[in-house]
């Protein structure tokens, strides 16, 4: 009995762990979204905050 839980807890662990290889579609587009420099997420289309000139 304890046999049969120990094996389907790994095959249980296997499917979960090949679910999180696989790659969402919009996790290249969201790693565009961050700037480069702080690494905050950039909203709009114009500059980063901390690009602007404060003045």
């Amino acid at each position: 009995m304890i046999f049969k839980i120990v094996t389907l807890f790994l095959v249980f662990m296997g499917v979960v762990a090949m679910f999180g290889k696989l790659t969402l579609p919009g996790k290249k587009r969201l790693s565009q979204a961050k700037c480069p420099d702080c690494g905050s997420f950039r909203i709009g289309r114009g500059p980063c905050p901390c690009k602007r000139k404060r003045g």
